[in-house]
């Protein structure tokens, strides 16, 4: 089971999740999105808590207010830490989660400790946890065929702004040649390299002279 929350309205549209219990948490771990940003209580054991942003929004674009919720709300879920004040969350993209063989399941690591951040939460703000947990629901989540579904998406995407970058090309490959075309056609029709049929007339030899010529 995987539990998902809504943001204040305020705070922007957001949905906040985390998994029912190690295991799912592993699923969350495999199957993640790149806009996923993972948190979890620094050092103690806690839930594994996500908020997926918007597409083409990264960490840099969590506000104050959305990042409260969530250190809020993984530190309401943590047995150690919601007793506690003053402790640290740390958080980063899903995409810098590390997972290895030899790890239990449920414990991650970092590709790159540069992109892990931390942030001090000093007391249990009530009036979070308690909005949050009114805006909870309860879903079993095939996570594998959601994640398939939106690759499947992004693959047709992709494919079809390739179609248009191809048809587009093609299309000014015809204007050019057209243009040179014209350019040709009005080099021919310029007055000066034109010649008359008198012209030609009369720098041609007569019938008579070719005769001659010719004996």
């Amino acid at each position: 089971m995987v539990f998902y929350f809504k943001a204040r309205p305020e705070v922007g549209d957001y949905t906040i999740f985390m998994g029912l219990d190690k295991y799912e948490n592993e699923e969350l771990i495999k199957y993640g999105f790149p806009e996923d940003i993972w948190f979890h209580v620094d050092k103690m054991s806690s839930a594994h808590v996500y908020v997926r942003l918007h597409k083409g929004q990264t960490i840099d674009d969590i506000s104050e207010g959305l990042l409260e919720h969530c250190v809020q709300l993984v530190k309401a879920n943590s047995i150690q830490g919601n007793k506690v004040n003053n402790i640290d969350v740390v958080y980063t993209p899903w995409s810098n989660l590390k997972k290895t063989p030899s790890m239990d399941v449920g414990q991650v690591g970092f590709y790159n400790s540069k992109m892990v951040r931390t942030v001090r939460v000093e007391k249990r703000i009530n009036e979070i946890v308690n909005r949050l947990n009114k805006t909870k629901v309860e879903r079993k989540s095939d996570l594998k065929a959601e994640r398939e579904a939106v690759n499947a998406a992004e693959r047709a995407e992709r494919k079809q702004h390739l179609r248009e970058k191809k048809r587009r090309e093609e299309l000014e490959r015809l204007e050019k040649e057209r243009q040179s075309e014209m350019r040709s056609y009005k080099g021919l029709m310029v007055s000066e390299n034109m010649v008359s049929n008198k012209q030609i007339a009369s720098g041609s030899k007569s019938l008579q002279e070719l005769e001659d010529d010719f004996m």
